[in-house]
């Protein structure tokens, strides 16, 4: 009964990866002839039918081959998938790429999703990072004219604000040094509330900046970006299962407004990674489409999610272990970034 079982859960395995190579029905003679089961094709049919009444395998028509069934592809994930290593030259352009880019963490973002969606030849994905609880970093104040005075705050982990301010009067930009240097020597390192506290010991042009500062701060903490960078649409797009012009406008419909966001906030830790067949339970919305997720970041302080959407016949072994790959770069990027920003 046991070498059954085996034998069976090969041939599940030959069939998926059949199909997702090939995105066709796939039939009991070609498991036999590429996949060397050592089993005549008559035995694999039977196999292929105890799956299909176990909800792993389905048919759509009498005489064609089986698919698999997101019962089939969870279980693949789960039990039957190999292990499969990103290339070190891969593994060493991405890492080149990151650290030839600019210190900008929305830049870090965009060529996540754009990497993703290159190497699996599905639609990359990411968010900037979330901040449960803010932290002041450094504060710059620039004059534009006369009363008028650009702020730039940062926070640690990188998040970078700017806003314009109107003052009652004009002010030099000596002045608005010297003010932005007693702030950031002030406030550096409190948080939203610590922030809170100093202003009452402030001056009236210090105290205005600095409740600016403070209000800035508080709009940042525990939301997670509303925005995600998409990488790679026309990809998906290409896929068999999304051919039809009806399922091509559902799935750009989806992903710009925004639906795939309440999966990507979901609480994990850095470094975990996930994979989601929008299928199973309430997310029925994509169906045909499996997504892969890692957080990334700094614990407790910056978290984002880099991933990859496709149809559920994607590569998962090498889709899981390159996109945690590039996640753990991205929080390499943030450990290094964090409490370096300066202007």
């Amino acid at each position: 009964m046991r070498n059954v079982k085996q034998r069976r859960m090969g041939v599940l395995r030959s069939v998926i990866s059949e199909y997702i190579e090939t995105a066709k029905p796939v039939s009991s003679q070609t498991i036999a002839e590429k996949y060397g089961m050592d089993v005549s094709p008559a035995t694999i049919r039977n196999d292929m039918m105890a799956l299909e009444r176990e909800g792993y395998l389905y048919h759509r028509h009498t005489s064609g081959g089986r698919v698999p069934t997101e019962k089939g592809y969870r279980f693949f994930v789960e039990n039957l998938m190999k292990e499969a290593e990103v290339p070190v030259s891969q593994r060493r352009m991405i890492q080149h790429q990151f650290y030839q880019s600019s210190m900008e963490v929305e830049q870090w973002v965009r060529l996540a999703a754009a990497v993703l969606a290159r190497s699996t030849n599905c639609t990359g994905l990411a968010t900037l990072p979330r901040v449960p609880r803010s932290c002041f970093k450094h504060v710059e104040l620039i004059s534009i004219r006369d009363s008028m005075v650009l702020l730039v705050l940062v926070l640690q982990g990188g998040t970078i604000r700017q806003q314009v301010l109107t003052l009652g009067h004009a002010t030099t930009q000596e002045e608005l040094t010297s003010v932005a240097d007693q702030l950031n020597k002030r406030l550096c390192c409190l948080s939203s509330a610590e922030v809170e506290r100093q202003l009452k010991e402030m001056s009236a042009f210090h105290r205005q900046v600095g409740q600016i500062v403070h209000k800035i701060m508080c709009r940042s903490e525990g939301s997670i970006s509303e925005r995600i960078y998409y990488e790679g649409l026309a990809n998906i797009l290409s896929a068999p299962e999304f051919s039809g012009g009806e399922k091509a406008h559902q799935v750009i419909a989806i992903l710009e407004e925004g639906k795939v966001l309440p999966i990507l906030s979901k609480t994990a830790e850095v470094g975990s990674v996930e994979v989601i067949i929008t299928g199973e339970r309430s997310h029925t919305f994509l169906r045909n489409t499996s997504l892969v997720l890692a957080h990334y970041g700094v614990p407790q302080q910056a978290i984002g999610v880099v991933g990859v959407i496709g149809p559920n016949r994607m590569r998962y072994s090498y889709t899981v272990s390159l996109v945690q790959y590039v996640a753990s770069i991205m929080s390499e990027m943030m450990q290094n970034f964090y409490g370096e920003v300066s202007l």
